[in-house]
């Protein structure tokens, strides 16, 4: 945060409060869900808020941010690591984002074992790879088949954001995901042949 003031308690729960309210909107029109635990969920959104102005950006509020933008760009709301954890187990690693069956109470939410790699040169390293092989980094690209939207994820959202059709609606394009750099070829041998 810019300036010597620090927002007093009540200023931040009255930014917590717009910032749930706007990223709740922002979460169902994208196909996400909050937790519908609003008590929990606001606690979450107020960690949000807390780290915006220690540190400048919305980091995670259940990790330890390092200060350093380049190295929590990660952990960043939403988290880069979001997708795969409602994926597997219904929620994201602080809670905050569940899956339709968790929203809707036909599932449970638990903890869930972290995935984050733990060095930041781990993680560069893991980066550099899904940049160098897009293909392996899972990322595709999905279309409803009932209004055209389209999104890239590792899987459809469970219903599609814009008309609501169910998560079977949706079809792979793969003509749109991006390729894996094809393999350099050996360089010739440059010893002539007789």
């Amino acid at each position: 945060m810019t300036g010597d003031r620090q927002p007093d308690e009540r200023e931040l729960d009255g930014r917590a409060e717009l910032l749930m309210i706007k990223l709740d909107e922002q979460a169902e029109a994208s196909g996400y869900h909050f937790n519908p635990d609003r008590e929990m969920t606001f606690l979450l959104v107020r960690g949000l808020v807390t780290n915006t102005v220690r540190y400048g950006y919305p980091g995670c509020p259940c990790r330890l941010m390092s200060g350093k933008k380049i190295e929590d760009l990660d952990l960043i709301c939403p988290c880069d690591y979001r997708d795969d954890d409602i994926v597997q187990f219904g929620t994201c690693f602080c809670n905050l984002y569940v899956s339709k069956a968790v929203k809707e109470g036909r599932a449970e939410s638990h903890s869930i074992p972290e995935r984050r790699l733990p060095t930041f040169e781990e993680r560069k390293a893991e980066m550099k790879k899904r940049r160098d092989d897009p293909e392996g980094a899972g990322m595709k690209v999905w279309r409803c088949k009932v209004c055209g939207y389209i999104c890239c994820r590792q899987s459809p959202p469970d219903e599609c954001p814009i008309c609501f059709a169910e998560k079977a609606r949706f079809e792979r394009i793969k003509a749109m995901e991006p390729q894996s750099a094809p393999k350099a070829s050996p360089a010739p041998d440059p010893t002539p042949r007789r």
